[in-house]
């Protein structure tokens, strides 16, 4: 995916998350699809942070890889 798909799928996914958070109930479902939506905009925000860090240092961006939730949520900087 390049970074305008990324960047697409990141604008979609800022749609639903509004959507589900004006949603008058807190269904369960709700709830955990919240929390999956919000997962994978950081993953997505990652990957793109990886791509623009490659290309800056002249290495290929098609060789940015999503990780996975642990390492993206715990990730301290």
């Amino acid at each position: 995916m390049n970074d305008k798909g990324i960047l697409d799928h990141i604008n979609a996914l800022i749609d639903e998350e509004h959507k589900l958070r004006s949603g008058a109930g807190t269904a369960p479902e709700q709830a955990t699809r919240l929390k999956h939506v919000e997962e994978e905009l950081d993953q997505c925000w990652d990957l793109l942070r990886q791509r623009r860090a490659k290309r800056e240092f002249g290495q290929d961006p098609e060789g940015a890889q999503p990780r996975d939730i642990g390492t993206v949520e715990n990730y301290t900087g």
